[in-house]
């Protein structure tokens, strides 16, 4: 373990290298980095650890610059010292890039890919507790970071004091098909919504894409704009400062300024991961095979091209994304691929004894409600906090109220 020190105004800062197996099923072949980085109060270095597990997959942690940024991490000092874990592949953990996996056959490729689902990060995890000699601690996930928890009260609980999850309870006995039909419903309200909301863009999105039919528009990356790229913009639509983003960016129009933003809200060069794997972070043993575009063929409103996708990924991507073409035949073979080992333990999720607190967003365009109530019902004792004050980036926005509360919640406080 390599480890470093800084500080930050009211912050202790030390960053830890760990080197972990690439497949915990064989130890003793290749390794790779694990970074995490742990936050302390000046006078709060002997606390308790919180290991906050970031949404994705594929997205590094939080980058803290001051007590209060990100929001909840002034309300996690007064009780624990955070450790930041930037999940296997993401952040300064050995990255997954396709410049890391040029050198692969297709094949070779997703073989490697396979050990970066949520299984893996939370067996990283767990050696890391063990390193760092801490009895179980308490950890925090945010959307797909919530899945990781799961997990890790699926297959580790012996590690866990309690377990604190905002907007990622997942749906444990549903599968990737069953998740589109849901988010799709949902994804059509927004859409609906939005135009409600910004009337006049309607006009502005018809004008955008006929220009995009009729030229050959490029981004800053080089990539092409086609229309069903531009529709990708949508992904944002779930936060509470979605639409608004949304609307700003359109109300450019094909300036520089307009280009650079779309190619930033799209841009998948640092986070493949999230576009191989975010279908197989539903499988607990069968193929995806394009979840998402199959189920597209179910929701014939989605063929007015006015309507914006969300955080959904298809095929086409792989050709039209620069830095998602080299890892096209791999991410084929993943999306074929039977026989992915389980996420979840239902039957020893009914018999937890670890104190479990999560906030379920009413109104959530990525986590599906009715899926993260049954997840609740199948925790023993996890008390589910449903609210419509927030969206999905309820952690973000509102932080320390939404960490209390759920640290109120495992405490018996409320």
């Amino acid at each position: 373990m390599q480890v470093s020190e800084h500080r930050l105004p009211g912050l202790v800062l030390r960053d830890h290298v760990f080197s972990v197996p690439l497949d915990h099923e064989h130890p003793q072949a290749e390794r790779i980095d694990v970074f995490a980085r742990e936050v302390a109060a000046p006078d709060g270095r002997d606390r308790p650890w919180l290991v906050f597990f970031q949404g994705g997959p594929g997205m590094e942690a939080s980058r803290p610059t001051g007590p209060d940024s990100p929001a909840w991490i002034g309300r996690a000092l007064e009780d624990f010292r955070v450790l930041l874990l930037d999940q296997r592949g993401t952040g300064l953990s050995s990255p997954v890039t396709h410049e890391t996996l040029a050198g692969l056959a297709p094949a070779e490729q997703a073989d490697r890919l396979r050990h970066y689902r949520a299984d893996s990060i939370v067996r990283d995890a767990e050696l890391i507790r063990i390193e760092l000699g801490s009895p179980p601690w308490s950890i925090l996930g945010q959307s797909f970071g919530g899945f990781c928890v799961t997990t890790y009260l699926s297959f580790a609980p012996e590690g866990l004091r309690e377990a604190l999850i905002t907007g990622g309870l997942p749906p444990i006995a549903e599968g990737a098909d069953d998740v589109y039909r849901a988010t799709y419903r949902t994804l059509l309200a927004r859409n609906r919504a939005y135009y409600e909301r910004y009337p006049d863009d309607l006009d502005r999105v018809r004008a955008i894409q006929e220009r995009l039919r009729s030229e050959d528009i490029r981004l800053p990356s080089g990539d092409r704009l086609t229309v069903r790229r531009f529709r990708q913009l949508g992904s944002g639509l779930g936060m509470s400062d979605g639409a608004a983003d949304l609307h700003y960016i359109l109300e450019r129009h094909f300036g520089y300024r307009f280009l650079r933003e779309v190619d930033g809200e799209d841009d998948f060069s640092a986070t493949p991961i999230y576009a191989i794997l975010h279908e197989a972070a539903y499988s607990s043993g069968e193929a995806t095979r394009w979840s998402a575009e199959r189920i597209l063929a179910e929701v014939p409103e989605f063929e007015d091209e006015t309507l914006f996708f969300g955080e959904m990924v298809y095929p086409w991507m792989f050709e039209e994304y620069g830095a998602l073409q080299p890892l096209r035949e791999a991410a084929q073979l993943l999306a074929e691929l039977d026989g992915w080992p389980p996420l979840y333990d239902a039957e020893r999720l009914a018999t937890n004894r670890v104190p479990v607190a999560a906030a379920v967003y009413a109104n959530d365009m990525y986590v599906e409600r009715t899926y993260s109530e049954a997840a609740a019902h199948t925790i023993r004792g996890a008390k589910a906090w449903l609210t419509s004050e927030y969206e999905h980036n309820g952690l973000r926005a509102d932080g320390a109220r939404i960490l209390g509360r759920l640290l109120d919640l495992t405490r018996g406080r409320a």
